[in-house]
């Protein structure tokens, strides 16, 4: 074998790479980004002191408009009526094991301007997971819950975005 084929091969290589990445570009491959909000502030209220639902709201927010503590400045108030997480037991074994857990997320908000003016009624979200459950891998699955949990977070908080950005003020 000469030196020469390691290069040609480089050659080769780097060419088809190069056709690869051009060809990507133009199938209409983009990232999925947050919906775009047509207000320029928000006011959070409702929520409890440390809700995980509050704090990923906030972040998601803060990336397009400005989080407000007050509402009587903010051009919408998004209230939250229920924020809960809830576990129950599906299927247990006759010697009352548990076997299998389902986890839900419930978040009901409304959306409204300081004054009062109603922008969007009462609404309720809910996200459901069911998880095998073992009392040997006990710890695991206390990890596996809170990351399905995490998931189920983000769901609905992209959901509430999307409605979000339907509103118009």
């Amino acid at each position: 074998m000469s030196s020469s084929e390691p290069q040609s091969r480089r050659a080769a290589l780097a060419a088809l790479a190069s056709v690869v990445a051009a060809s990507l570009g133009g199938c209409g491959f983009a990232l999925r980004m947050p919906p775009r909000m047509s207000f320029s502030s928000v006011a959070l209220t409702g929520f409890a002191a440390h809700s995980p639902m509050l704090h990923e709201l906030q972040r998601q927010f803060e990336q397009q408009v400005e989080v407000l503590a007050t509402p009587d400045r903010a051009d919408v108030v998004l209230q939250a009526l229920v924020d809960t997480r809830e576990r129950s037991i599906v299927a247990s074994t006759s010697a009352a094991q548990v076997r299998e857990v389902q986890l839900r997320l419930r978040f009901a908000f409304r959306a409204q301007t300081p004054s009062g003016r109603e922008l969007m009624p009462r609404a309720e979200l809910l996200v459901a997971r069911d998880l095998s459950y073992q009392e040997s891998a006990a710890l695991a699955k206390e990890h596996e819950e809170a990351e399905l949990f995490s998931d189920m977070q983000n769901e609905l908080v992209l959901q509430v975005l999307r409605r979000l950005a339907a509103v118009r003020v």
